[in-house]
């Protein structure tokens, strides 16, 4: 039986559904190993729009990687809050209601919790969200997932520990969610004020404050960085931004054949040192986000049946 057709990708609750992240993921498996002229064109003669409103390496260029590959075309603005008419006090929903005249869906990060939903709410064409404010960040959550079932073979019966941000850190707030659907332990590692908030806890999810009794156990370290730009006053951050570092002694301490996660851009909570070390996968893991938003695509707009 085929799922009904995704209109928008604006949490990750959509992906509950085991069959559809089974299909995403074989697909992404599919493309990463294909040479680039093998790639079909699914999204030849469609319009994507990349709209956002905080700055982006990762998401926004593999977004924009990935629809290129596909045979699609890119508009674009980046910081669009100060270079688009957001600057002369244009609302979000006149912004979306215009570019999706232009655009045959928009992917669109925003600095505020919600903003997605609102954007699709008013959008002619679909919406992707690629992050919003300390909300959710679906599409990083989906390629985390593919990134440790690529590594470790399955996620059931791992020990996987989120660490640093868990209050502000939207991809840990959407990876702890598809999370919760395996039978794993997941272990929070952060300041208390910076836990995980009481929507994304459950009972598979425990809290600690500081990592030397569980660092040996973890088959997944997910690192984060301490999110300034979330902060109230600089003090605040000050005080929490040095509250955990990977380096080469702490992976002394950790598992043979841990892997070590980030979703990047990283701000010294991870040495260099640790670049070298065969467990640490976070470039891998930012690589494996453009094979997962190519499948993303091919799925909203280029006819991907899920069965």
């Amino acid at each position: 039986m085929r799922s009904a057709p995704m209109v928008h990708i604006l949490s990750v609750d959509q992906f509950f559904d085991s069959s559809i992240t089974k299909a995403l993921f074989a697909r992404a498996t599919e493309l990463k190993l294909m040479a680039r002229w093998q790639y079909p064109k699914p999204l030849a003669g469609k319009i994507i729009a990349t709209l956002f409103y905080e700055p982006s390496t990762r998401t926004r260029l593999s977004f924009e990687a990935a629809v290129t590959l596909l045979g699609g075309q890119v508009i674009t603005t980046e910081s669009a809050g100060h270079f688009s008419s957001a600057s002369k006090g244009e609302t979000l929903e006149d912004t979306i209601r215009v570019v999706s005249g232009y655009a045959d869906a928009i992917v669109l990060r925003h600095n505020e919790v919600g903003a997605a939903q609102r954007a699709a709410a008013v959008s002619s064409t679909p919406i992707i969200n690629a992050g919003d404010g300390a909300g959710e960040h679906p599409t990083q959550a989906l390629l985390d997932l593919f990134t440790i079932q690529e590594s470790k073979g399955f996620v059931d019966g791992l020990n996987i520990g989120l660490v640093g941000d868990l209050k502000y850190g939207r991809t840990v707030h959407s990876l702890t969610q598809l999370l919760t659907l395996y039978d794993c332990n997941i272990v929070g590692i952060a300041p208390e004020p910076l836990g995980l908030p009481a929507e994304y806890v459950s009972g598979k999810v425990r809290h600690v404050t500081v990592w030397d009794d569980v660092i040996n156990q973890l088959d997944v370290i997910y690192m984060t960085r301490i999110q300034k730009e979330r902060f109230a006053s600089e003090s605040d951050y000050e005080q929490h931004k040095d509250g955990f570092l990977l380096d080469a002694a702490v992976m002394r301490r950790a598992k043979h054949d841990a892997i070590i996660m980030h979703p990047l851009p990283r701000v010294g909570e991870i040495a260099p040192e640790v670049d070298s070390d065969p467990r640490a996968l976070y470039f891998t893991q930012a690589k494996n986000g453009l094979f997962v938003r190519m499948a993303l695509l091919e799925l909203l707009l280029g006819g991907m049946q899920l069965c």
